[in-house]
């Protein structure tokens, strides 16, 4: 990552502005770089760590211990995307608007691992980290593409409109 966040006041700053509401969104741009790739000395080395999968666990994990509310997670991920950029029929669930959702089990206790990595990369730099919410299924435009941990179908991405391209 660039910058890198390296101590537990980077950490806290981070969690400052997100709290304060200076964090408009909450996102990863998953950079799935082996860790060979990683080893390399600056600056041959890659920007960034794999990180789109283990976004909702960890955080929904900082929601169960009481540092985040729900309201702010959902709004963080999902409206302030919306509000930013001025996305066409993103970011709610509502009639006429994309099924773009996960649904998570609040209650469910998992150990983030290496093997579960769904990447390119193979590992995380969260491996044995003890998450108290899971994703157990994620919904694109209406279809199911993850269910239980699984891959159940391909991706259905498209690029997505813009509220002022279509008033104009």
């Amino acid at each position: 990552m660039n910058p890198p966040i390296r101590s537990a006041e980077h950490v806290a700053g981070v969690w400052r502005g997100i709290e304060t509401g200076i964090a408009d969104v909450l996102g990863s741009d998953h950079a799935p770089h082996t860790r060979e790739e990683k080893a390399r000395p600056y600056p041959a080395s890659t920007s960034g760590m794999p990180g789109v999968q283990t976004l909702v666990p960890i955080v929904l994990t900082h929601v169960v211990n009481g540092g985040l509310s729900l309201e702010r997670f959902v709004d963080l991920t999902s409206h302030g995307v919306n509000r930013i950029f001025g996305l066409a029929d993103k970011g709610r669930i509502a009639e006429g608007f994309d099924a773009d959702f996960t649904i998570v089990d609040m209650k469910a206790r998992r150990t983030i691992t290496h093997d579960w990595m769904a990447t390119r990369s193979g590992w995380t730099p969260f491996d044995g980290f003890e998450a108290k919410a899971w994703p157990v299924a994620t919904i694109v435009r209406g279809t199911v593409v993850m269910r239980d941990d699984e891959i159940v179908a391909e991706g259905t991405g498209a690029p997505v409109r813009f509220l002022e391209t279509l008033a104009g």
